[in-house]
């Protein structure tokens, strides 16, 4: 949906809305912070699994570094008139590890399996304690749709 400045969705509707862009988008932006090294940023392919987004990467990647010195996450879906920002702890879980159902389901919708590369990767798991949906000025107030992980509304 593109709200407009004078358009107010109700919590009902941003909730609706937000786990419908969660089910169908495929990339966001990832950003993790290193207590010595500071912020990092990466878009990376994710899957909804109805409860919490799981993502991949490289095993040494610098996401991967940051999360297991510090787990709390922040994400976002790329459109920026349209915002969904979400807050949590990133599990990391190693390709072979990785719950079957997960590990498929993600396999299935990017047509890539990274349990079947030769590199080693991480799936990252990061069930949101805190989101916020807003679509321009006119939602900014009442923007936070879940908090510590209950949907609000």
């Amino acid at each position: 949906m593109q709200a407009t400045d004078s358009v107010r969705r109700d919590p009902a509707e941003r909730r609706r809305d937000t786990l419908e862009r969660l089910g169908a988008e495929r990339d966001m932006w990832v950003s993790t912070a290193h207590p010595d090294h500071g912020p990092h940023q990466v878009p990376l392919w994710f899957w909804w699994d109805g409860q919490a987004v799981w993502m991949c990467t490289g095993a040494g990647s610098a996401t991967v570094r940051n999360v297991r010195a510090e787990p709390r996450v922040r994400l976002a879906l790329p459109d920026t008139s349209d915002v969904v920002l979400l807050e949590g702890e990133a599990e990391c879980h190693p390709a072979p590890e990785v719950p079957k159902e997960a590990a498929d389901a993600f396999a299935g919708r990017f047509g890539w399996d990274p349990r079947t590369e030769e590199a080693p990767f991480v799936y990252l798991r990061v069930a949101p304690r805190m989101v916020r949906a807003w679509c321009g000025t006119g939602e900014l107030r009442g923007r936070v749709v879940m908090r510590e992980g209950v949907w609000v509304g």
